[in-house]
Parts: structure tokens; C-alpha cells; sequence
């Protein structure tokens, strides 16, 4: 049988599945020489001239708006971008330090740090884009805007947005009260550095005073112009003591606030209400038998006296 009569007859089986051959060679519809196994290597040859020829066949000409590809570069990082990665830098670096396990690693050799930068990239790369296709289309009579009466449907349910949009709030609310709880703690390491500060500054100066007093007394001294200082620091202390009582009348002391009003044993039996009782009564009638007296009755006193 010849290459073509092979040719003509094994076309016929040429779309059929392997399922369909087996039965056809059981049936004996199958002909020796119908399939031919080569063995042959062929060499890889890279013919550049016929590569190319067939690319340009298949090259279409196409106007810009058609492709819209673009090559730029990448556009300048915005300063929310430095800060950030300055933080995320920073945070690397905290994490290497609290941990002695892990070996230390430069930020341009950390993966997430990479990963990090690489995203950073990809975003100023898309900025770069839009911001030198948007002037070409314009130019060419595209609009860029959708108007004001579109409407097209979302690709996720509103549902799934309310979910988002709930867990970003959460997410925010979480770091403002993270960022609130570390400042507390700020303000109460700096109020107990500087009330310590102050204690050391006064025990130095009472100090200072003792020894002051100690060469007056053996005649190295001869005023005691120190005192009027100690006088004068002492009366600022007590007015600051002043200071710090009217507000805590005003203010309160701080402590437990919580279930003060709440009833007790004695409160709901009534017997709270009726010490009250008894307690302005009697106020009422201390105040009748100490009564001040009268204007003639006092200028009749000091006429006595």
C-alpha cells in the first residue's frame, strides 16, 4: 500500500476516539499498516527567517485605541507610600530585635518586605498608566467619565459589601483604641518619671537646707538667708497641697464609682431612710438651742463684761 492510499484510508479513522478504535480492531475493521509508529529524532532547527516571516503574517496592524498597550515608567512614590513603607520597615526591624531567635534580616533581602515593595511598585506602575492613557484618549475623542444616568450592576451583593465595610470599621475602631490605650500608657509613664522627678528635687533641697542650717550652726554661715528660699518654697508647696485639695472637693478622689446608689440589706428595709430622719431632726433641734442671739441681747452682754 502506498504512503497515499495509507493516507486516504486512515483519514477515515482519524477522529475517532481510542474507545472507538478498540472496537473497530476487535470488529477487524483495522488493516495492518493503517498505523504507523516513527521512531525517527528530528533535529530542532530555529529558522529565524521563516519565524519571522510567519509572525509578521499573523501581525495585525491595529490602531492604538484597539491594543491600548503602553510602556512607561514607574510613577513618583506619593508621600503616604514613604511613610508607609517606613513604618512597615520599622515593624520588620522591631520584630528581629524583640525576638533573639530569629536572625536578623536586611529589608532588601526580607520576602514580605519584597512583597511589599513589589505591590508598591505595581500600584505606581498603574498610576503611571493612567496618568498618560487618560490625556490620549481624551485626545482621540474617547470619553473617560461614565455619565451621571449609568447604572451597572454590581459584581458583589450588597451584603458582601456591608460585611467589608463593617469589618474595615471594626478594623479602624480596633486601631484607634490600640493607638488611645498606648497613649494612656505614655501620659502614666511620663505623670510617674516626673512625680518621681519631683520627689527627688525636694528631698535634694531639704537636704540642702539640713546642711545650710548644720555650717550656720558651727559659724561657716553668718545669715540665714536660706530660710527666707526654704520659706518661700514651702508656702509654693503648700499652695500647690491648697490647690490639690479644692480639687479633689471638686473633682472627687478617683476610686470606685460604680454601685454606689445600688441597695443594700439596710436600704431596702427602710432603715437607711429613717437614720436620715433622726439625723436632721436632731440637726434642726441643735440648731434651735444654739441659736445666735439678738442685737440687744448681745449689747446688753458686752455691757456686763
Amino acid at each position: 500500500m502506498s504512503d497515499f492510499e495509507m493516507e486516504e484510508s486512515g483519514s477515515e479513522y482519524d477522529d475517532m476516539s481510542d474507545a472507538e478504535l478498540q472496537d473497530a480492531f476487535e470488529r477487524g475493521e483495522l488493516k495492518p499498516g493503517l498505523n504507523v509508529v516513527f521512531n525517527e529524532k528530528r533535529d530542532r532547527v530555529n529558522d529565524t527567517t521563516k519565524l519571522l516571516a510567519k509572525t509578521k503574517a499573523i501581525q495585525m496592524s491595529l490602531p492604538w485605541v484597539e491594543r491600548l498597550d503602553m510602556v512607561n515608567t514607574l510613577a513618583p512614590m506619593a508621600p503616604e507610600l514613604a511613610v508607609q513603607l517606613e513604618k512597615h520597615e520599622q515593624k520588620r526591624a522591631n520584630v528581629f530585635k524583640g525576638n533573639a531567635k530569629l536572625p536578623y534580616v536586611r529589608p532588601e533581602e526580607d520576602p514580605v518586605l519584597n512583597d511589599f515593595k513589589r505591590e508598591m511598585l505595581f500600584h505606581r506602575q498603574a498610576q503611571s498608566a493612567v496618568l498618560e492613557g487618560i490625556p490620549m484618549l481624551q485626545q482621540l475623542g474617547i470619553k473617560t467619565r461614565r455619565p451621571d444616568d449609568y447604572f451597572a450592576e454590581m459584581a458583589k451583593s450588597d451584603e458582601h459589601m456591608q460585611k467589608v465595610r463593617s469589618n474595615l470599621m471594626a478594623k479602624q475602631q480596633g486601631q484607634a483604641k490600640s493607638e488611645r490605650i498606648k497613649q494612656i500608657r505614655e501620659q502614666r509613664k511620663m505623670g510617674k518619671m516626673l512625680a518621681k522627678q519631683t520627689k527627688v528635687q525636694r528631698e535634694a533641697e531639704k537636704k540642702d537646707m539640713l546642711d545650710k542650717l548644720k555650717k550656720f550652726r558651727k559659724g561657716k554661715l553668718k545669715n540665714l538667708d536660706f530660710l527666707e528660699d526654704a520659706k518661700a518654697l514651702e508656702s509654693k508647696q503648700k499652695k500647690t497641697a491648697e490647690n490639690r485639695k479644692a480639687r479633689n472637693k471638686k473633682f472627687g478622689f478617683g476610686g470606685k464609682k460604680k454601685g454606689l446608689k445600688r441597695n443594700t440589706k439596710s436600704s431596702s428595709a427602710g432603715l437607711d431612710a429613717e437614720k436620715s430622719t433622726r439625723r436632721q431632726r436632731g440637726a434642726k433641734a441643735g440648731a434651735s438651742v444654739n441659736k445666735r442671739m439678738g442685737k440687744s441681747r448681745r449689747i446688753k452682754a458686752k455691757g456686763r463684761k
